[in-house]
């Protein structure tokens, strides 16, 4: 498995959201060596699929983000299919439960000591209270999180997604040992777009992130490399 890092640059997640494939190859040759692993999500996977990942790992280790979320058999299909494009993680659904995070680990066990750091997502960043409220939860998103994140490491996640806000309770819940990877990462100044609970990335650092997540700061950036090296000289080793 990947190992934590350590370090500024080796911290930060480019989120490679586009549907054009030429376009994620350009920017993960600019920005290699200048993040530790490079994000491919829905859009880009749904666009383009395993070469997609085939290209981007050339790069550097891929953070595969589809947030699976079905019965446990399908989820453990899915993964199997996933596990020959060898992703350095894969995120699912903490609300898929625990019997489908549990065959989820259980099928990335067959890839030996190479399986990726399976990531059990929260509560999106882009809810809020207002927002879990009409999907039926009454708890706040902090309540939430922590419930299902206690959940998912006891059924065998690696680790957690999580805002920026819940780092650092889930820190003081779970310990040093889950990896937490945190989206909602935004520099000093720039626009919250559609995230709503955000913070800067030395504040998500210091609230107990191992990965941060930054897309648009950076792929939006005219200089995406130097964007990602302003990040990186701001967060604390």
């Amino acid at each position: 498995m990947l190992a934590k890092p350590t370090g500024g640059a080796a911290r930060i997640i480019p989120a490679l959201d586009t549907g054009d494939l030429a376009r994620a190859e350009a920017l993960a040759a600019a920005l290699a060596g200048r993040c530790g692993v490079l994000k491919v999500g829905l859009e880009l996977f749904c666009a383009a699929g395993g070469p997609a990942v085939a290209a981007i790992a050339r790069h550097a280790p891929v953070f595969l983000d589809l947030k699976l979320h079905d019965i446990p058999n399908t989820v453990a299909g899915a993964l199997r299919s996933l596990l020959p494009l060898r992703p350095a993680m894969v995120t699912l659904h903490a609300g898929g439960g625990p019997a489908m995070i549990a065959a989820a680990r259980a099928e990335a066990e067959k890839a030996g000591a190479d399986r990726p750091i399976l990531l059990a997502v929260t509560v999106l960043t882009s809810m809020d209270a207002a927002a879990l409220a009409a999907t039926g939860v009454a708890d706040t998103p902090a309540e939430q999180v922590r419930r299902l994140a206690k959940m998912a490491v006891a059924a065998g996640a690696d680790g957690l997604v999580c805002s920026p806000r819940e780092a650092a309770l889930l820190r003081a819940d779970l310990g040093p040992g889950p990896a937490l990877v945190v989206p909602g990462v935004r520099p000093p100044g720039s626009d919250a777009g559609d995230q709503a609970r955000i913070a800067t990335p030395a504040e998500a650092v210091a609230a107990g992130a191992d990965w941060i997540v930054v897309g648009r700061p950076i792929t939006g950036a005219p200089d995406p490399a130097a964007a990602a090296a302003a990040i990186a000289a701001g967060i604390p080793d």
